[in-house]
């Protein structure tokens, strides 16, 4: 699979000055950091105190939810409640994300099978889950575990990033951050099916805008823009 580097161009620059660029100095060169994300250093320490402090709050707060869930969902369709699958997390690396099992059991497809309206698979506590966005209550336990943030761009099936990342140039920049239970293309209603490659493409720009442009304001920005419109999905 692609992997994302940091990438640096070594200009005779020496007599240019150059505004809003990330540049430094290597023996007598300079070097321009041709893809640089704020979210580093400094940054970095406080998205990772955001998501210890805040996620800890957060994870307690909807704890007694997520056991009423678990307990109807072992009620309607027995074990497992949760469904497990493997994504790519920062820097491409593979993690177990888990979620509130909303679909019968039955022998995954090979490729890529999305779910949709009226999928046979879904059941009506299913549905009802994934219509407002809490099958996703058990990746705070994710968050904690320091393989995702609170906000993000959301981990795509692995089916997809093999299918897109040579379809969109700059699609395993998204892997340059932890993903997100929520993110700047969630809350613009870009989330759900992904029908062809164009609707896929307006979601990159949106996750990419947030990592070239994160602060604290923007993730709480995010955060409240989710608890305002960012649970309620008419989408399978």
């Amino acid at each position: 699979m692609s992997v994302p580097v940091d990438l640096r161009y070594f200009p005779d620059l020496s007599d240019v000055r150059l505004l809003n660029h990330r540049m430094a100095q290597v023996a007598d060169m300079f070097s321009i950091d041709l893809n640089y994300s704020p979210l580093n250093g400094p940054a970095r320490l406080i998205k990772t105190l955001e998501d210890r402090l805040l996620g800890t709050l957060l994870f307690l707060l909807f704890l007694p939810v997520a056991v009423i869930i678990g307990f109807c969902v072992w009620l309607t369709m027995g074990w497992p409640i949760l469904f497990k699958q493997y994504r790519h997390g920062l820097d491409g690396k593979r993690f177990k994300i888990y979620k509130f099992r909303s679909m019968k059991l039955h022998t995954p497809k090979k490729g890529i099978c999305q779910a949709r309206h009226g999928d046979e698979r879904i059941t009506r506590l299913g549905y009802w889950l994934r219509q407002t966005s809490l099958d996703e209550l058990p990746q705070f336990y994710n968050v904690l575990q320091g393989r995702m943030s609170l906000v993000g761009p959301r981990p795509h099936a692995m089916d997809h990033n093999a299918l897109y990342k040579d379809l969109i140039g700059a699609y395993m920049q998204r892997n340059r951050v932890k993903p997100g239970i929520t993110g700047w293309a969630q809350v613009h209603g870009l989330r759900g099916i992904t029908e062809d490659v164009g609707a896929m493409q307006k979601r990159i720009e949106y996750d990419l805008y947030y990592i070239n442009n994160w602060s604290l304001g923007l993730d709480l920005k995010i955060l409240l823009l989710t608890i305002k419109r960012g649970f309620i999905n008419d989408k399978p």
